[in-house]
Formats: C-alpha cells, structure tokens, sequence
C-alpha cells in the first residue's frame, strides 16, 4: 500500500452505500428467495461504477468497490464456499446488555433483522469461487481511468470469519481457523495478484473481546489474539506485506463501548500480521484518546498506521478542522509519512442496516478529505 511524502492520503475501510434495490437483492438472496443471477450482477456492476465515481468526487485517493456486492463484511463466505449451512445462531456474550439493559432492549426493538449467520457444519472448501473473480473484474473496469492513487480490496479474516459463522464441525477452534485459513488463501492471493491492495478484516482482534471474550483474563485473550494472527499470516504465507493493510475495530454500532480492550493492550501483537499498514478506530468518543498509544509504541519502519479520523456511527459531519486536529496528532508522533486518513470503520457494514445516512456518509468522505489537506498544510 502506498504512503505519501508530499500529502496525507486519504481511504475509508471498506463498505459504502448501496443502491436501494441492490440493498433489497442482497435481503432478499441472504433470506433464502430467488434471485435473478443475470440482473443482479447487472445491478453489481452499475453500483460498483457509481460507488467508485463518488469516492473520487468526495476526493477519496485510495478506493475500492464499497462492497457493494456482498451482502456483510464478514458473513459473505457462506454463499462462496461449502460447509455453511449449519443453524444460525449467535456466540455473542452481551455484557454490554447486562449492564445496560434499557438501552439493549431499545437497541433490539430499533434493529434491522440480522443478516444471517449459519454455523459451520462441513468441511470448508470453494464452490463459487467465481464470485471473487467477478468482484475483481468489476472493480478493475470501474477503476481503469479514476485517476485513484491506489485500490484495495477487503476480505475476511479467518479470525473475524471463526466469530461471525460459529464451529459445529471441526473438532476444535484452531482447527476450525485453519480450515478457513487454507480457503480464503485463494481470494487474498487473488486480490493481489489482480495488482490491488488487500485488506484484511480482523474485528475479531478488538470486537470479540467484549462480546465473545468478556469472560476470560486479559492474558488468555491475548492467546486468542495471536492465535488468530498466527492465522491470519499463514493464510497470507508468500504474500508481500507492502500489499496487505489489516482493519481492526470494536464493532461498528453505537453503544457503551465500556467493555472495549484498549488499543494498547493488543497493539504489540497486531505488529506482528504480515501487514505494513494498520487501520483502526480513532474517532469515536471512546478510542479518540488512543493516539496517545503512539507516545509509547515505535513503528517498525516498514509499517504505517491508518487512523480513523471521521465516525462511521453517527450523522454528524465532521468539521475538516476537527478532522486536521486529529491527523496531526498521529502525524506529531508517527511522522506525517506514516498516517494515512480514514473513517473508523464502514457505512454499510451490512446490507439491510445503514446508520449513516448515504448523502452524509459522501459529505463526511468530503470533509475528510478537506481535512486531510489542512493538516498536510499545517504539518508542511
């Protein structure tokens, strides 16, 4: 992945609007209807042109295809490959809900319903493997004359994959992320190969702490945090790093947040990802304060950090200034090379639930942007 000396670049982390009626296609197969395959693809390929149009306009330099085509971040594999279609059920430990009921009834009764999350109940292996590469042909005609500094592409982590599509089949969770480990191989080397960025989705390395994890030691998370590396590097054996950036967050949704483990507390083991650049959440009211990490932990020279500066939860359009303050207080400890500008996580984590409204969601890309200029200028 690309960092500049000139200026701050700009990215977001991966999902974006979609078109109401891809928006209802998406629903609709997730749930089990038929799907005419010939006009959704269609439908894929105007979405993927006009999402990659709107980034440039909002003046986003490094873009991909909003995910445009994928019905969740990290629940997609279910249609792609074999092995997917145990019953859905949730591995989720609300301690968030235990100590704030209220707001976890009124989030419940507010929600869309879930996209669905089938449990593993066989071996692992591809049975649409086309799909990846028509997301690559997809994004490679939409982005051939943009004029973008850079495309990526995002793909699930073994990790995050593990949480979200629970085992009933491998005898054991390291067995389990091994399986998954030596299929999505494929779409990570593919996305590279196609000469595009990959980033690799890892919520599990922050979120399942407090929603999976709660229960354990600090210590014996930490186990689970590198097991899941371990993972996701094997997974990505041969691959350049320079061509790999790996997003990690504490669950794209607003609430307490009270249980989330602080950025310090895993940041040694992320370094260890065969990943030069590291996106994380640096927005919101409860991580904002983590740029002070940086105080303390020295980046490797061949890795970089790719903060969010704008929040992917809420309406409010940041003001470029705030966004500036932000940036430079990475910048100030890392060096302006090393900070690339980014919104905490994306718009439209799943298909059927969309906090940000789609109009504000590119007037927040444009402020960041705005941002990003200004504190170039003030670092300059």
């Amino acid at each position: 992945m690309k960092r500049s000396t000139n200026r701050i670049l700009t990215t977001h982390t991966g999902s974006l609007p979609r078109p109401e009626a891809l928006r209802e296609m998406l629903t609709a197969a997730d749930r089990g209807d038929e799907v005419d395959p010939s006009k959704f693809h269609s439908e894929v390929r105007k979405a993927v042109d006009e999402v990659v149009r709107l980034q440039r306009e909002s003046g986003v330099d490094i873009v991909n295809d909003g995910e445009e085509g994928k019905p969740g971040y990290s629940t997609y594999i279910k249609d792609r490959c074999t092995g997917f279609e145990g019953v859905s059920r949730s591995s989720m430990v609300q301690g968030e809900g235990r100590d704030f009921p209220e707001w976890a009834a009124r989030r419940a009764a507010s929600g869309a319903p879930g996209m669905s999350r089938p449990a593993c109940n066989g071996p692992i292996a591809w049975k649409d493997f086309a799909a990846v590469e028509r997301d690559i042909a997809n994004l490679k005609a939409a982005t051939a004359n943009s004029g973008a500094e850079e495309v990526f592409v995002t793909a699930a982590s073994p990790g995050v994959i593990a949480i979200f599509l629970t085992n009933d089949y491998y005898p054991d969770q390291e067995s389990y992320l091994k399986a998954i480990s030596d299929v999505m191989k494929d779409e990570y080397k593919a996305i590279i190969d196609a000469g595009f960025t990959l980033q690799v989705d890892c919520p599990d390395l922050a979120m399942s702490r407090h929603n999976r994890f709660s229960d354990k030691s600090l210590t014996d998370f930490r186990d689970i945090v590198e097991m899941h590396v371990a993972s996701l590097n094997e997974a990505t054996k041969g691959l350049p790093a320079e061509s790999i950036r790996l997003h990690l967050c504490w669950g794209n949704y607003e609430g307490p947040h009270h249980l989330d483990v602080p950025l310090k507390d895993i940041f040694d083991i992320v370094l260890k990802a065969n990943a030069n650049a590291i996106s994380f959440e640096g927005a919101n009211p409860r991580h904002e304060s983590e740029w002070r990490v940086f105080r303390d932990v020295k980046l490797p020279p061949e890795k970089f950090i790719i903060p969010g500066v704008i929040d992917s939860t809420s309406n409010f359009v940041e003001h470029p200034e705030v966004v500036a303050d932000r940036l430079v207080r990475y910048a100030n400890l890392v060096g302006r090379e090393n900070v690339v500008a980014s919104s905490d996580c994306g718009f439209g984590t799943f298909a059927n639930s969309a906090t940000v409204d789609p109009k504000i969601t590119w007037a927040k890309l444009k402020s960041l942007s705005e941002g990003a200029a200004l504190a170039t200028k003030e670092l300059s």
